[in-house]
């Protein structure tokens, strides 16, 4: 059964006018009002009017500060006036892109995660480096695509291939898992600069890690969130049935079969 993502919200997005929920997020203490404003000006809501955001407890309007954002209930109006209710306001139907686990299962895999331990040698999230390269062990590491190769057909039709200078590299980091709650503490660190030097070909496309952070916010913010799929699955599980049973089912599969066909790939 998918994890369902909205449990560990403690921010809440309603419009203004009506008190629909438009989702919400986890604040972990990095996401700054400026930030907050941000996400929904330019990701989630869709109007053409000036959208203005109030803290329902305080009912101060929030502004584009460095302040950390306060969890709470938010409402949403348009017109930059919070008495206007005429004007509508709508949440994008910008597509999420469905993604599974990558793995190294084929010798083009191989080059990639290769590539990554060369240029990072360590978890670029948290900084930690990896004090066991010398002797091959990356056991607590892996590698990761910024965007998913089972999505080829949406990477030709948006020519994202311009962005960057090789797909081995450039679309990929290596990475310690985060999962929603900020267990790890990793919350409000940038990137570390070993994958990101100016002069280096093989540095980390800019341009897919804001797209990665547009969909981020999209699975995570929008609505409900979309679900998050088990990928652990024990000896003897039927795995064919819990994809079947399980929401996005055809996409899951088909996903799930090109990673597979990736295998023979030389």
């Amino acid at each position: 059964m998918p994890i369902d993502r909205s449990r560990v919200r403690n921010v809440f997005i309603y419009d203004g006018a009506t008190r629909d929920c438009f989702g919400g997020m986890r604040q972990n203490g990095s996401i700054t009002e400026a930030v907050f404003l941000w996400i929904l000006n330019y990701i989630l809501i869709l109007t053409d009017d000036e959208c203005q955001v109030k803290a329902r407890a305080s009912q101060q309007i929030i502004l584009p500060t460095s302040n950390p954002l306060e969890p709470g209930d938010y409402d949403v109006y348009c017109n930059g006036r919070w008495y206007d209710l005429k004007s509508t306001i709508e949440l994008t139907n910008e597509p999420w892109v469905q993604r599974i686990l990558s793995h190294s299962v084929s010798g083009r895999e191989d080059s990639f995660r290769d590539g990554l331990r060369t240029r990072d040698g360590r978890c670029v999230l948290s900084g930690f480096p990896n004090l066991n390269a010398d002797i091959g062990d990356w056991s607590p590491f892996e590698g990761a695509h910024i965007f998913p190769l089972e999505k080829e057909a949406i990477w030709i039709t948006y020519n994202f291939g311009r962005w960057i200078t090789d797909m081995d590299y450039t679309n990929g980091v290596i990475f310690i898992r985060l999962f929603n709650r900020d267990i790890f503490g990793l919350d409000g660190r940038v990137l570390d600069p070993v994958c990101r030097i100016p002069a280096d070909p093989h540095r980390v496309s800019d341009e897919l890690l804001r797209w990665h952070f547009r969909q981020s916010v999209l699975a995570n913010m929008r609505g409900a969130g979309e679900p998050i799929f088990e990928h652990d699955f024990p000896p003897g599980t039927d795995m064919i049935k819990e994809i079947r049973e399980g929401p996005s089912a055809q996409e899951r599969f088909e996903m799930e079969i090109a990673s597979r066909l990736r295998a023979f790939e030389v």
